[in-house]
């Protein structure tokens, strides 16, 4: 399967995204983001306390927007030199929602109609999320 192929299966879908705040999951962004720009929507899910902390996170890890100028990571250049800065800022607004929410949780530690909705809008599942704890054990 050549990557045109794969590219086209990702046009019109939406997709949650687990992890999307670590190594992997910023590449597998980013590279959506740059050869599929017609992605429907990229669910990312985040560890946080809140929709604001959320937010946030997603702002400082992708595109942290600063007086009128993105100071994202250099991973994003890409995309930003591709699209300008205000077709840049665009895209990321139309197609990244983050999602509050822990995998370690029951669904997610989203409230049930929340989850309902997601499930009839999601295509497809990335899941790039792992435990960060060194102390867990393996055999349980």
């Amino acid at each position: 399967m050549d990557a045109r192929a794969v590219a086209g299966c990702f046009r019109g879908k939406t997709i949650l995204v687990t992890g999307s705040t670590g190594f992997l999951g910023k590449l597998m962004i980013e590279k959506i983001l740059r050869v599929q720009p017609d992605v429907k929507k990229l669910y990312l899910l985040v560890r946080a306390p809140d929709v604001a902390s959320a937010d946030q996170r997603i702002l400082t890890q992708f595109v942290l927007v600063s007086r009128l100028q993105v100071l994202g990571k250099d991973l994003f250049n890409t995309l930003r030199e591709k699209h300008g800065l205000a077709g840049f800022q665009k895209l990321i607004k139309e197609k990244i929602v983050p999602l509050t929410g822990d995998v370690g949780s029951h669904n997610f530690r989203l409230d049930n109609s929340r989850v309902d909705d997601l499930c009839e809008e999601i295509d497809i599942i990335i899941h790039g999320a792992a435990t960060s704890s060194f102390y867990e054990r393996y055999n349980n």
